[in-house]
């Protein structure tokens, strides 16, 4: 049975990928005549979505699967990942079928591959589950908060498009630079999951012996050449790359343990990765890529896209208080018999809890509709990323076994 869900996941990766090509191939094609346009679109638009059902029903076959194989697959880093990727498509077909805008496909989509990517950086072994996740608070727990997240995941690409369409990209402004810093942010990521991809499949491995904390010397092992080595190690293996066989700057002595230097290598990784990738696209285009992405969204309507943005952020705010904040609370107070503990990924869900909040008082007490409604939907997700992503990188707490 674990043999047909890890075929079946693969299988809906790969759907996913292709339905992100379909969208993406649908709103191509600015300077056509508006008849050819728009019969192209709705013949990808068809593509495009046949293939993401397709996905979300194999990935389904797989939840079941592997459901009945090992336990509900939502465990660890990889499984929770790619049942985040789950929600985001559900919420995306759900709102798709309400407003049939195929553009928001070429801006869901990809971003769910990408988080689907992310998943394929932890192990995708089911293992047993640890005594403190055999509760069925964990199914609940886990299933709304990244539905919630799902939801706000959808509110950012419909923000991102609707900024895309307002703000003026072929001007140096406030504005455009942001916009650009928010395009370069998914490319790090982008960036980060490439190389871990990229090194782990070539085998590449370099292991230190390192003093912890507590005075033990503990074997520390990259995944990604040592660019930033640990304090006071010593090199027990290292695989040159580029010439490169020793690293080339040790981390501060207070980054001891917790593999805090091997944290901070991999984010150096990801920038300059990230960065590379920023550099390349800008020199195809020769222009800004907010100003490239900008007419793909040239002719959508300003008003569904803000209302698309709202209604996904209206519901799942409701859903994530609930999943991530008091189903949580009662499943740690049963867990380690206390609510809260100020715990890292506590602290950023409460502010993720927080910055939505702020997001609604002021769309419904202030009136802010548009552009500085967008910017917040936009803001709001990179919060939940870090949540995800960088809590897990940077920081340390009980929810390390889980990612969740």
């Amino acid at each position: 049975m674990l043999e047909l869900s890890n075929a079946l996941i693969m299988i809906t990766f790969f759907l996913y990928v292709l339905s992100s090509f379909a969208f993406i191939m649908s709103i191509t094609g600015i300077n056509w005549k508006p008849d050819i346009k728009q019969a192209h679109r709705k013949k990808w638009g068809k593509v495009g979505f046949f293939l993401t059902v397709s996905g979300l029903l194999t990935q389904i076959g797989y939840i079941i699967t592997r459901w009945i194989g090992a336990h509900y697959p939502i465990a660890n880093m990889f499984e929770f990942m790619t049942f985040l990727s789950l929600t985001i498509v559900i919420a995306f077909t759900i709102l798709y079928i309400m407003y049939r805008l195929t553009a928001l496909g070429a801006f869901v989509m990809p971003l769910s591959v990408i988080i689907f990517a992310y998943a394929y950086v932890f192990p995708s072994t089911a293992q047993p589950l640890i005594p403190a996740l055999q509760s069925n608070w964990l199914k609940i727990h886990v299933s709304t908060a990244a539905l919630g997240e799902g939801l706000f995941a959808v509110g950012f690409a419909a923000g991102l498009m609707l900024l895309l369409r307002t703000v003026d990209t072929s001007v140096s402004s406030r504005s455009t630079k942001w916009l650009e810093f928010t395009l370069y942010t998914l490319l790090v990521l982008v960036g980060f999951i490439g190389s871990i991809f990229a090194f782990a499949g070539a085998g590449y491995e370099a292991t230190f012996t390192e003093i912890d904390k507590k005075g033990d010397e503990v074997k520390v092992s990259y995944v990604l050449p040592p660019i930033v080595a640990p304090p006071d190690s010593k090199i027990v293996s290292i695989d040159p790359f580029l010439g490169m066989d020793k690293p080339l700057i040790e981390a501060p002595k207070w980054m001891k343990g917790e593999n805090a230097a091997k944290k901070l290598n991999t984010l150096v990784w990801s920038f300059l990765v990230g960065g590379i990738l920023y550099g390349m696209l800008r020199l195809i285009s020769r222009q800004r890529l907010c100003q490239v992405a900008s007419r793909w969204v040239s002719d959508i309507d300003e008003e569904m896209i803000d209302e698309i943005s709202y209604r996904a952020i209206a519901i799942g705010y409701p859903v994530f208080a609930l999943g991530a904040l008091i189903f949580a609370m009662i499943w740690a107070e049963q867990a380690w018999g206390r609510f809260w503990g100020w715990d890292p990924k506590e602290v950023w869900a409460l502010i993720v809890f927080l910055f939505y909040t702020a997001y609604l008082h002021f769309r419904l007490s202030r009136g802010w509709h548009g552009t500085k409604s967008a910017w917040m939907a936009v803001l709001g997700f990179l919060v939940v990323m870090f949540t995800l992503v960088g809590v897990n990188l940077v920081l340390s707490g009980l929810h390390a076994y889980s990612g969740v």
